[in-house]
């Protein structure tokens, strides 16, 4: 990576140098070019109250209805789990199943000593279970 600092630019500019369309300049491109909104709503007790995600502990879905907790308590959102994993930041959060995304930044531990699973014990003193299809996804991002 290369950063050229000119005073007579008035905007940033990001050019791109390679020999060939790969996948991983594919990915940068999509990388700069994503716009994810940051305002996330949930509602609790007939209140609709705008939530932070670096507060968001996990969120998942449950019969039809998706929930995220926060350390102030659980919410209900008016997403699917796709559509609320576009507006998360993909530095914090990951999926670790069909039904759940955690907050990186509030795990206390992984515990691999469960077979073919992987335990996540969270701030809130919760565990939530890494499916099977997400493990290989968890370990890379864990460098193990």
């Amino acid at each position: 990576m290369e950063i050229k600092i000119d005073g007579s630019y008035t905007e940033s500019k990001i050019i791109i140098l390679t020999a060939s369309i790969t996948e991983d300049v594919k990915n940068i491109v999509s990388k700069l070019s994503e716009d994810v909104p940051q305002i996330i709503t949930g509602s609790r007790d007939e209140k609709i109250e705008v939530l932070e995600q670096e507060d968001m502990i996990r969120i998942y879905a449950n019969a039809g209805k998706v929930f995220v907790v926060t350390g102030k308590g659980e919410y209900v959102l008016r997403f699917r789990l796709y559509e609320i994993e576009k507006r998360l930041n993909p530095h914090y959060f990951v999926r670790i199943s069909n039904s759940e995304i955690i907050n990186l930044r509030k795990v206390n531990n992984f515990d691999l000593s469960f077979t073919g699973t992987i335990c996540v014990k969270l701030s809130n003193g919760e565990a939530a279970y890494v499916s099977r299809r997400y493990v290989h996804k968890i370990k890379k991002i864990l460098g193990i």
